[in-house]
């Protein structure tokens, strides 16, 4: 995680394509990478070496971590009005920075064939960008357009029109439904999420039973530890007695 971090921050040069995201995911690769070593480093050598202060560390980071992705989770459905604002903000973001960097075009693109959708809230958020914009003062020669990833797919077309979503801006919904999705993607995205409820908890389920198993053994081992220590104490303490 930290090589392929390093790797895209280093080849990588285009700021504004990240600008969208609240972090770089080059930074955060390298930050996730560096403290999974180090949290696994703890548990590994603490086992090892018997080290009650690892074994603690590990234990303590370990907790933190799920109490963490806990309290997200709780937060994200408590608050989901404004987890969808915060979802709304950063497609906008993208929607922005379209043209500024190809893997995120390339995300963009995915996402909206795979959803079957166009925009944030509807194709016309498009707009945003400057070289979709729709006013008259734009010089752009896709003014007016959306991306190809927004046009309806059939199931005989074996070459892809990338010029299928020219001028749909400019169209009213039912004359544009008909070349492209004219639905967006933050509904899309909800949707999707709400009917894999299901998929998503047994996700979380395989991420958080790892760490609780970690914490409990870890605690047992520590208890074991102490267990020993005690019990040299007790063998040491009888040796030196002389009525032993």
């Amino acid at each position: 995680m930290v090589a392929v971090g390093v790797y895209a921050r280093l080849l990588k040069h285009a700021e504004a394509a990240v600008a969208c995201l609240a972090v770089d995911p080059a930074i955060l690769l390298m930050v996730v990478g560096v403290l999974t070593f180090l949290i696994t480093f703890c548990g590994c050598v603490g086992s090892l070496r018997e080290n009650i202060c690892l074994l603690q560390v590990f234990s303590v980071c370990l907790t933190i971590i799920f109490l963490l992705q806990l309290a997200a989770g709780v937060l994200g459905f408590v608050f989901s009005d404004q987890a969808r604002g915060k979802v709304g903000e950063i497609i906008n973001g993208a929607i922005v920075h379209y043209r500024d960097d190809l893997d995120l075009q390339n995300l963009i693109d995915f996402g909206q064939k795979e959803f079957s959708c166009c925009g944030g809230v509807s194709y016309k958020d498009w707009s945003q960008n400057m070289y979709f914009n729709c006013t008259a003062t734009n010089p752009s020669r896709e003014r007016c357009s959306v991306p190809f990833s927004c046009c309806l797919r059939r199931a005989d077309q074996a070459v892809i029109n990338t010029m299928c979503g020219h001028g749909m801006q400019a169209r009213g919904y039912l004359e544009a439904s008909a070349f492209i999705h004219t639905n967006g993607c933050i509904d899309k995205l909800v949707n999707w999420t709400h009917s894999n409820l299901f998929l998503l908890g047994g996700i979380a389920l395989g991420l958080a039973l790892p760490q609780l198993v970690g914490i409990v053994l870890a605690q047992l081992l520590i208890n074991q530890i102490r267990d020993q220590i005690k019990l040299q104490l007790y063998n040491q303490q009888h040796r030196a007695d002389p009525w032993y």
